[in-house]
């Protein structure tokens, strides 16, 4: 039936053959998830719900924005993108988030949490001054509903007076279970139905309806469609409860462990995060103050067994990523020594806190920041390539990225006792422990030489694991072919090891990066290069000026500007 039915044709199924659709559309995204990788579990609980929407709404005329957009394969599937469902994720093909260059019934893009209200007021305000009549819905979990940029929204809704509908979807998860003060409140809604509670949300200027059972189609149309009848006359609240991972039973009972999957078959590499958590149970045992600070990651993030031996001073404070940087520089300020464990893209919303609450005031505070460089399959939203441009701008902020995990492992050691902000970026999967270098601990802003020849003519100098890969296999290229440079392993990008760049002698210069030529660590040392004039061509190897979309890492770090066969090219040709 999903393979013949156009969106439109959806109003005029019979209650029997939604309920087969919703079968369907279960089984295609089990199936295609297995496959390509995804979010699972969140996307099947929400079939319903979505089925329902198509049946009394009319898309694209009416715009939905799905909040982070975890549980917008349904729609997809609905809405003409089935021949291409086969592609999620991969290059070139069907994103796992909403995006505008891909259908016509994808009204904004999404990725990040807490975005959809404020994004369906903007649109129902456009419609209302352009004259066009249309329903516009934002489609929220509970999860997000915690963050604190809906309630910048809620706030202005009766400001901008514009209807909207608001579905929240409170399957109790995030990727973790939900924690908060908010969520609280609609808990006590779901269990009790609580009219105090129910009384704040509409205070907002909200028409409150629910629980509704969001797995049940029959229930969903109606309330939907009575949603709707409401919206004529202000802005609804529609709670709905689902079930995460409906319709298979593992995901229903591990709908953390099935919130992103990876494709069936895919390798299991040592995880960065496995290395953050044993190490930081470690250095709790030795001290007290020792705590950690999670937004709603904390097994994504390899914190679960932390969490478990340190109750009291683990931190989970959901989707906030602002509240949790000023929490850690709170802390520091009185005494601890927190560690923020957080993926790059999602630190990036915490920028002006870690400008000010935790930098201007040379708070220690460790950001561990996993997922750095590309991400891949997950697309612009997702990849990490921004965080040494904004992070290296600010004053008494030290930036370190190891080349491997027992790199990590020593990083995070050397942590507990810096008495200044620390961040260190790495990317998830860990492959290689490098036997070379010079075994030295660390010190901040000292680099090392993996590999030294006799004045050499080129210096290659590389940050973080995957491009000491890179360097090292053209390294071994290079000598099969009897040339030879030097190998820099600058597990600093700030401060920069500048003894170590005094003492170049190198006629060329050149860096490597997982992340955005601008601003970036290949900027930083040319910037000192020129400042203390030493005479030596440089040249950088960074991502381009671009938004990287979804794909492999290797394939896209070679599209973007990191290729192994093009920086291996030009050594040849300047050492030739």
């Amino acid at each position: 039936m999903l393979e013949k039915i156009a969106p439109e044709q959806i109003k005029n199924c019979t209650k029997n053959e939604l309920n087969v659709l919703c079968d369907e559309i279960r089984n295609t995204i089990y199936t295609t998830v297995s496959k390509c990788g995804g979010h699972l579990a969140s996307n099947l609980g929400s079939v319903e719900s979505i089925v329902a929407l198509f049946y009394v709404f009319d898309f694209p005329k009416d715009k939905i924005i799905f909040d982070v957009g975890h549980q917008c394969y349904p729609y997809k599937l609905l809405s003409g993108r089935l021949d291409r469902f086969s592609t999620l994720r991969q290059s070139g093909g069907i994103s796992g988030f909403p995006k505008r260059n891909e259908s016509i019934y994808d009204c904004y893009d999404t990725g990040h949490a807490g975005t959809s209200v404020s994004a369906a007021i903007g649109l129902s305000k456009a419609a209302e001054l352009l004259g066009e009549e249309r329903n516009v819905i934002a489609y929220i979990g509970d999860g997000s509903f915690n963050n604190g940029l809906v309630y910048e929204a809620l706030s202005s809704l009766k400001i901008l007076n514009s209807n909207i509908l608001i579905i929240l979807n409170d399957n109790g998860m995030s990727i973790s279970p939900t924690v908060g003060g908010m969520y609280d409140i609609i808990s006590e809604i779901k269990n009790s139905g609580s009219a105090e509670n129910i009384k704040l949300l509409e205070s907002f200027g909200l028409s409150y309806m629910g629980v509704k059972n969001g797995n049940d189609l029959e229930e969903m149309i109606d309330a939907v469609s009575e949603a709707k009848e409401r919206l004529k006359s202000g802005s609804v609240l529609l709670h709905i409860a689902t079930k995460k991972g409906k319709g298979y039973e593992f995901s229903e009972e591990n709908p953390t462990n099935t919130h992103g999957v990876p494709p069936v078959g895919a390798p299991k590499q040592k995880e960065y995060s496995e290395v953050l958590g044993e190490t930081l149970c470690d250095l709790a045992k030795e001290d007290k103050g020792v705590t950690v600070v999670s937004a709603a990651m904390k097994e994504a993030l390899g914190l679960a067994d932390f969490f478990v031996q340190y109750p009291e001073r683990a931190f989970d404070v959901g989707i906030c990523e602002e509240n949790a940087s000023v929490l850690c520089a709170a802390m520091a300020a009185g005494g601890l020594k927190p560690y923020y464990a957080i993926y790059s893209t999602f630190l990036q919303r915490a920028f002006d806190e870690i400008i000010h609450d935790v930098c201007a005031q040379d708070m220690p505070v460790t950001f561990c920041i996993d997922r750095a460089g590309i991400s891949g399959a997950d697309g612009e939203t997702h990849q990490g390539v921004f965080d040494l441009s904004y992070l290296s701008l600010i004053p008494n902020l030290a930036i370190a990225s190891p080349k491997d995990t027992e790199e990590f492992r020593k990083m995070l050691v050397f942590s507990k006792d810096f008495k200044h902000p620390l961040a260190i970026r790495y990317p998830r999967a860990g492959r290689v422990v490098f036997t070379e270098g010079e075994g030295k601990e660390i010190e901040l802003g000292k680099w090392e030489y993996l590999h030294r020849g006799n004045k050499n003519k080129a210096t290659l100098i590389a940050t973080g694991e995957r491009c000491m890969i890179i360097a090292m296999k053209i390294l071994q290229n290079l000598q099969k072919e009897g040339l030879d440079c030097d190998i820099v392993n600058a597990r600093f990008v700030k401060p920069l090891d500048e003894t170590l760049l005094n003492t170049l002698s190198s006629e060329y210069v050149i860096t490597m990066e997982d992340n955005v030529a601008f601003g970036g660590f290949g900027a930083l040392v040319s910037q000192y290069l020129l400042q203390n004039d030493k005479a030596c061509k440089i040249k950088t190897f960074a991502y381009r000026d671009e938004f990287i979309p979804q794909g492999s890492v290797s394939e896209l770090q070679a599209e973007y500007g990191v290729s192994c066969k093009e920086i291996e090219s030009y050594l040849k040709s300047i050492l030739a």
